[in-house]
């Protein structure tokens, strides 16, 4: 039986720690990309974790390159390429040059993995999953955000936290764009399928919600120098489990809407169901009239980064 291939371009801390990920899981052969001006990187890592294998039981092949000829036919293609904003960089500065990045990325990793399903992790993850779509030529449903995943993922271990429970005991759903505007829905938390709000304040609610929203922040200040990359790179690699195992998740992704929710050709975030084609079905959930509220001021935000865009 021939083993999946997944490639992940950009050798630093989520993408390397998304091979590692794909690698103990057994999910395929993985290939490390980075650019040639760091020849020798994506290699060394590469080996590092091969030579993990014996010790953590795993059997994948883990190669490193600055070539894409070596992503040949993946099957799944993570894009975590793009630079990390730096003090007195704005905004637009940003995503100026991470359009250039996953403009480049996208088109190459189309030219060498035609039939695969792209998830894109760069930042700001709501217009760069809308460039890899536009650069590669792939259709929208083969084209997936990573961000919901890992909001709900920091949701859920707040929740966890807060009541004394298992993590895997809170179910949770967030909607719309990565960052301040996203749209955490109690009404769609559970605990062990208990109801969120049966168990916890509204008060406590909305202080997670809120921390929910910053999380990203909160690890940045911490580390001062850096961002999260185990949750990032642990999210992504469930999505490209989903895929490549065909196991239909229902997931919270950067997925394109025509007409879903009332969008119109855009990729927002909301739930989906993964499987080996991508992007299979866009769930659609009834929203009340204040979470419809927050949520299309949320897909606004997406607009105006996408008319920010220079492709």
């Amino acid at each position: 039986m021939k083993r999946a291939k997944i490639s992940i371009i950009g050798a630093g801390n989520v993408g390397a720690t998304s091979a590692h990920w794909a690698a103990a899981k057994e999910l395929g052969d993985v290939v490390l990309v980075d650019i040639p001006q760091i020849d020798g990187v994506p290699q060394g890592k590469a080996l590092d974790l091969s030579e993990a294998a014996p010790i953590e039981d795993y059997d994948a092949r883990i190669t490193g390159a600055t070539s894409y000829d070596a992503t040949k036919d993946s099957d799944v293609v993570i894009i975590t390429a793009g630079l990390a904003r730096k003090p007195g960089m704005s905004r637009d500065d940003l995503l100026l040059r991470n359009t250039e990045i996953v403009k480049s990325v996208s088109q190459q990793v189309a030219a060498a993995s035609p039939n695969s399903v792209l998830v894109v992790v760069s930042n700001p993850l709501d217009a760069m999953v809308y460039v890899a779509h536009k650069a590669s030529g792939f259709p929208a449903h083969r084209v997936v955000g990573m961000a919901g995943v890992l909001d709900t993922a920091r949701y859920r271990s707040f929740i966890a936290a807060e009541l004394d429970v298992s993590v895997e005991d809170v179910q949770a759903l967030l909607m719309g764009g990565h960052g301040d505007d996203m749209v955490p829905l109690p009404r769609y938390t559970s605990v062990g399928g208990i109801p969120l709000p049966e168990l916890m304040a509204a008060d406590k609610i909305e202080a997670i919600v809120k921390r929910t929203r910053s999380g990203g922040a909160e690890i940045v200040n911490l580390l001062k120098t850096g961002s999260a990359y185990y949750a990032p790179s642990a999210a992504a690699v469930q999505m490209t489990e989903a895929i490549i195992r065909d196991k239909k998740r229902v997931l919270p992704c950067a997925a394109y809407c025509d007409g879903e929710y009332g969008v119109g050709g855009y990729f927002v975030g909301v739930p989906v169901k993964l499987g080996t084609r991508g992007v299979e079905k866009v769930i659609e959930v009834k929203l009340t009239a204040d979470e419809r509220k927050l949520f299309e001021a949320s897909v606004q935000h997406v607009k105006d980064l996408i008319a920010a865009v220079k492709l």
